[in-house]
């Protein structure tokens, strides 16, 4: 498996509309490496309040869009979880941000597993627009089974 469609990422994140921010896996490496798109339209509702005349997509945003394709690396790299199971953020170090995302853009969003041990996944991400580095950030994420 090397790539992810949309319904394959539905079944595998909780979000959903407006709050799901993968709209594809195009490359997979299980356990090392995923490259996934988000496509950042003006119909996001985030724009109409961020900025009214210059709409930027948040940079927490761009950094939760890179945290779901780390949480896909992480679900589809374990084997032992069903779909009782949910991937938690728990972690953020060196956030950086380089360049604003607007409107037409395509977020190209890297993850790089750099760490994992005792269930934890340590990795660093990456954001890009057309090549350019736009943002980054080391994310810490674990894997759980959640009661129903």
């Amino acid at each position: 498996m090397n790539e992810l469609n949309i319904q394959d990422i539905l079944k595998r994140l909780p979000h959903r509309y407006p709050f799901l921010l993968v709209d594809r896996v195009v490359e997979m490496e299980i356990g090392k490496r995923l490259r996934a798109l988000k496509n950042v339209t003006m119909n996001e509702p985030y724009f109409q309040g961020h900025f009214p005349g210059f709409p930027v997509m948040p940079g927490v945003l761009i950094i939760e869009a890179l945290a779901q394709a780390a949480a896909l690396l992480a679900f589809v790299s374990e084997d032992k979880y069903g779909d009782n199971a949910a991937v938690y953020f728990a972690g953020i170090d060196k956030a950086r941000f380089r360049k604003p995302v607007t409107p037409g853009d395509q977020l190209e969003l890297i993850a790089n597993v750099s760490r994992r041990r005792s269930g934890m996944w340590q990795m660093e991400t990456m954001a890009l627009v057309n090549g350019v580095e736009v943002a980054s950030a080391l994310l810490l994420a674990t894997l759980r089974e959640h009661a129903q």
